[in-house]
């Protein structure tokens, strides 16, 4: 999936997508794939349903900031989500046309950890003094660019790493690789037939190899039964830690996502059928699995 360059949204998109694309290798693997079978032609025919950011609740950080950059570049708030297992809040955001992904955005209650945790994740966070999305001229696509893969703050030690990781697989995904670029998602539905259903799809990815996140099941379905997600385990990737202590941890994933017609439009011909006829959102128990694309439970089986 790369953007055509004709805005400034499509730049700043293209600056998160391509070093995520480099260090997620089933994203390569998978387009190419595609493209062997004839479901498109290039990567560009691939509808990316929605892009997705993890972050920490502290001050400066979290939502209320991070979401400057998008706000001001089109895209709208909409529905919360809350998490309380794996304390986390999450917001999504609709783009400013269709022809761009979805956000989600999630962040992590951080004052609802052990003071222990709160205190390894407050090391690294408290000198961060003033919102860092205020220093940047967020008409300036490449300074945009640059932040999501800027640290913040210093190189976690490994120890503090693993103790965040014992408490919550999220806050150490994060201390670790902050802004980066969580998963993108291959719309299904917006494939041509047979590939354009979760489970003719997903036995495609099987075939390729790639090892699909079994929390709640492979195919996490909604309430109303309209919107299927199913997402690929993280890549691991090399990681090196302050005093360069080097383990291999939990990079990015990708997801795969199926939204059904919604049922006032069942009767549309299927040609004219668009983005807004289809199931919208997202759902917080499907979420809540798919998060679990980065945890050791997921990942051990890679």
């Amino acid at each position: 999936m790369n953007f055509e360059q004709n805005t400034a949204l499509d730049k700043v998109l293209t600056a998160l997508f391509l070093p995520y694309k480099k260090s997620v290798t089933d994203v390569e693997k998978i387009t190419n794939a595609m493209i062997d079978a004839n479901m498109i032609a290039n990567e560009n025919e691939i509808i990316n349903d929605h892009i997705a950011f993890r972050t920490l609740g502290v001050p400066n950080l979290g939502i209320s900031s991070f979401e400057k950059i998008f706000l001001h570049y089109g895209y709208s708030k909409m529905d919360s989500y809350h998490f309380a297992a794996k304390k986390l809040d999450a917001y999504w955001y609709a783009p400013p046309s269709p022809e761009y992904p979805r956000i989600f955005i999630s962040e992590l209650r951080v004052e609802d950890l052990s003071n222990q945790a709160q205190r390894i994740i407050s090391e690294y966070t408290n000198t961060i003094i003033a919102d860092p999305i205020d220093a940047i001229d967020l008409d300036d696509t490449q300074a945009v660019g640059d932040f999501f893969y800027k640290p913040l703050w210093k190189l976690p030690t490994l120890a503090d790493f693993q103790k965040l990781s014992e408490e919550s697989e999220y806050a150490a995904w994060v201390i670790y690789n902050r802004y980066y670029l969580n998963h993108y998602t291959i719309s299904v539905h917006d494939l041509p037939s047979p590939y354009n259903s979760l489970e003719v799809f997903n036995e495609f990815l099987k075939g390729l190899g790639i090892v699909l996140n079994s929390s709640g099941g492979i195919i996490k379905t909604s309430n109303d039964g309209l919107l299927r997600q199913s997402s690929s385990v993280a890549e691991m990737v090399d990681a090196t830690f302050a005093h360069n202590e080097k383990m291999k941890i939990s990079g990015s994933y990708v997801e795969f996502a199926e939204r059904s017609i919604l049922p006032e439009f069942k009767s549309l011909d299927k040609n004219d059928i668009q983005r807004e006829h289809r199931r919208e959102g997202f759902e917080a128990a499907n979420a809540d699995k798919i998060f679990e694309s980065t945890y050791l439970e997921q990942t051990s089986k890679k």
